[in-house]
This record gives structure tokens, C-alpha cells and sequence, in this order.
């Protein structure tokens, strides 16, 4: 059973939210917060498996309560907007992904199954709009601890999990198997202590790996 924590000021959402993943076999709705503070309490109270976070909530919004949330669960933010200004830094931060609020509902459910298996939830066409945007502001690259540990296969492969691409266009575009390239993105993540393809984003961005222009 998946065991969701709900995040959202209006209590409208938050129970058409419940109803619908309370209807699923596999799902429960544990808890409902109305703030990110709220949120983080419940979290450690309750240990989701999957958090559902408004990032704009009054208060402690989304962004700082993504940042505070006990070890365990994978955070899904909603937005209204697919290019929030803080959705990036939500992922930074330690969301598995994003979705905006009008998601069909069997999209929210099957997002909500693919964040509690540990993958990350960001569609290519939504990653390469959400690097671009914010790859023309970047500060210096930072070094990220284990990526001189990677291969120079695993550093192009982590380049192009970084654009977006999935493990299928990776294998097309370096001609090798969906498999190999499964694996090498595998070794990156474990070289990187990297929690998810999400995260793996992040440090190809920061690490310059992935630079303006390339998109």
C-alpha cells in the first residue's frame, strides 16, 4: 500500500486529491496538510511514501518544507504552471519531479506509483524547457563529490540524462543497448549518491555538464 501525505492550502483540492487515490487498491491518503510546516510534521509523523506539495502555499511554501522533509518519502510538487519559477529549486532541493495541477487524473496516479518505485518523474520535453530556462542564469559550475570517479562514458551519459534524454534515446544516440545505457545510469547515481534520475539532472546542470545552447 502506498501511503500518501497531501499538501495543499485549499481544502478543495486536497480532497478531490483524496478521493481519487483513496479509490485506488494500492493507495491510501494519510494524512492532509494546509502548509509546508504542517507538511513536515506530518511527514515524520505519518512516513508517506509519496508527498504531494503545493509549492505555493502561504506560510512555509512548498520550496522550504521540500528542503525539511524527514528522510523517506519522495516529494511530487504541483504547480500551476509547468515552467514554475521554483520548480528547479524544488528538484535541487529534493523533489523526485513535478506535475502541473490540471494532470489527468490517471496521470496523477500513475505518477504517484512511479515516484514510490524510486524513479523520477520528469517528462523530456518538460526537462529540456525546465534546463533551458534556467541554464541561461547559471552560476559558476559547482564540482559535484564522486563526479571525477566517473568514466568518461558515464560523464556523456549523464550529459544527456541531463538534456533529458531517456535511457532508449540515450542507447540511439551513443549505439549501444537501452540495457547498457540503464546500467551506466545506474553507476552514475551510485558514484554521485544521486537519490534519482531527478537529482542526476541537477548535478549536470550545476556540474556544467549540460551548458546554454546545448537544448
Amino acid at each position: 500500500m502506498i501511503k500518501v501525505l497531501l499538501a495543499d492550502d485549499q481544502a478543495l483540492v486536497r480532497a478531490g486529491f483524496k478521493a481519487l487515490l483513496d479509490a485506488q487498491p494500492d493507495m491510501t491518503v494519510v494524512a492532509e496538510a494546509s502548509d509546508g510546516a504542517q507538511a513536515v510534521r506530518l511527514a515524520a509523523e505519518h512516513q508517506p511514501d509519496v508527498v504531494l506539495m503545493d509549492i505555493r502555499m502561504p506560510g512555509t511554501d512548498g520550496l522550504t518544507a521540500t528542503r525539511q522533509m524527514p528522510p523517506g518519502p519522495h516529494i511530487i510538487i504541483l504547480t500551476t504552471f509547468e515552467l514554475d519559477e521554483y520548480v528547479f529549486e524544488a528538484l535541487r532541493g529534493g523533489a523526485s519531479g513535478f506535475l502541473v495541477k490540471d494532470t489527468e487524473p490517471a496521470e496523477l496516479i500513475q505518477a504517484v506509483r512511479v515516484v514510490a518505485a524510486g524513479e523520477a518523474l520528469l517528462s523530456p520535453s518538460v526537462t529540456r524547457r525546465l534546463i533551458a530556462e534556467y541554464a541561461s542564469r547559471a552560476k559558476e559550475p559547482i564540482i559535484a563529490d564522486g563526479l571525477d570517479q566517473l568514466t568518461d562514458r558515464e560523464r556523456e551519459v549523464l550529459a544527456l540524462v541531463g538534456t533529458g534524454m531517456t535511457n532508449d534515446e540515450i542507447a540511439a544516440k551513443l549505439f549501444m543497448s537501452p540495457a547498457t545505457a540503464k546500467t551506466h545510469v545506474s553507476r552514475a547515481m551510485m558514484k554521485l549518491h544521486a537519490r534519482d534520475r531527478a537529482q542526476l539532472v541537477v548535478i549536470a546542470y550545476e556540474s556544467g555538464l549540460v551548458k546554454p545552447g546545448w537544448l
